[in-house]
């Protein structure tokens, strides 16, 4: 499976009232499970700076990486920003194989 790094801005309107983001998370993350099988999420941080929240999780494929996407804007009025991840001892092996 390929390790996914989703940034998530969400817009004001998202939330109008500060602890309405613990239901919302909780919506979002049942309705991932229901669409996007095979999905693992490894981490999520809310953070200080141009984004809201870094979101670390593993899919099948780029395609369910993209729903979870999907999902995350549609039910945040959010903006995402998603990356595909190597983890350093992969990368590592890889840049070994080059001449």
């Amino acid at each position: 499976m390929a390790t996914y790094v989703m940034l998530t801005r969400l817009s004001p309107e998202a939330v109008t009232k500060p602890e309405r983001v613990v239901d919302l998370n909780k919506q979002v993350a049942d309705r991932i499970k229901k669409e996007c099988h095979g999905v693992k999420w490894i981490a999520n941080y809310a953070v200080l700076g141009p984004t809201d929240y870094v979101d670390i999780f593993e899919a099948p494929d780029a395609e369910t990486a993209t729903k979870v996407a999907l999902i995350v804007r549609s039910f945040g009025h959010a903006t995402t920003e998603t990356w595909m991840a190597t983890a350093w001892e992969r990368f590592a092996e890889l840049a070994k194989t080059l001449k």
